[in-house]
């Protein structure tokens, strides 16, 4: 008899606001991952009063340099040893447990939206190219530590938009996430990976779980 295991989605969501249209794409992010059968975790970060930035608070115990306080070499001596904050080993055995359940490469994709609309982000807009934007954290953060980076589910200008548009947005998401795992890549090619399915991790902002569970 083969069994095989459930597929795990691991939604890392920052927004205060449960009326907001981030909130309405979490909730259909979580119908729809559901009913194709991915057990779905949600890191809700406002209701964790989950801390953005990283500080010495990050470590328990000693410094491995007190003299000179280096966050990237002493997070890693601490995980090392066991001794990072409680609410990031929280996040990192959420990111191990979808590892042991799948056994596959990790995919990450980042969900947003945006105050301005999409011609203010191409690279004659007033914000600059979004991709140039985003490569420090796709390709920088995510690529560099081993996730299959998929290509960006970005709502432009929700709040600027008649209801209508906002229905047709979360509509246009809710058939994206029907067609995942076979979606591109953001770095520009196709996945062994991406075909044969995996875990998801869909961020909405940035966070010190993410960046520091990737030292595992």
């Amino acid at each position: 008899m083969c069994v095989t295991a459930q597929r795990t989605a691991l939604i890392v969501y920052g927004h205060q606001s449960s009326g907001s249209f981030n909130a309405a794409v979490l909730d259909v992010a979580v119908q729809e991952l559901t009913e194709q059968g991915y057990r779905v975790i949600v890191s809700d970060l406002y209701a964790m009063n989950f801390r953005a930035s990283a500080t010495r608070d990050d470590i328990i115990g000693d410094l491995k340099n007190s003299e000179l306080f280096q966050y990237g070499e002493e997070t890693m001596h601490a995980w090392m040893q066991g001794r990072l904050s409680d609410d990031i080993v929280a996040e990192q055995r959420k990111v191990e447990e979808a590892e042991l359940v799948i056994f596959q490469d990790k995919k990450a994709m980042l969900s947003f939206t945006t105050g301005a609309i999409e011609t203010m982000f191409r690279s004659d807009g007033i914000n600059g190219d979004i991709n140039v934007t985003l490569w420090p954290l796709q390709n920088g953060t995510l690529h560099f530590c081993g996730f299959e980076v998929l290509a960006p589910q970005i709502f432009w200008s929700p709040a600027h938009c008649p209801p209508t548009v906002r229905t047709t947005m979360l509509e246009g998401w809710r058939i994206r996430l029907k067609g995942f795992p076979g979606v591109t890549s953001s770095l520009g090619h196709w996945t062994d990976g991406e075909r044969r399915g995996g875990c998801l991790l869909v961020c909405w902002g940035v966070c010190r779980c993410c960046t520091v569970s990737t030292l595992i």
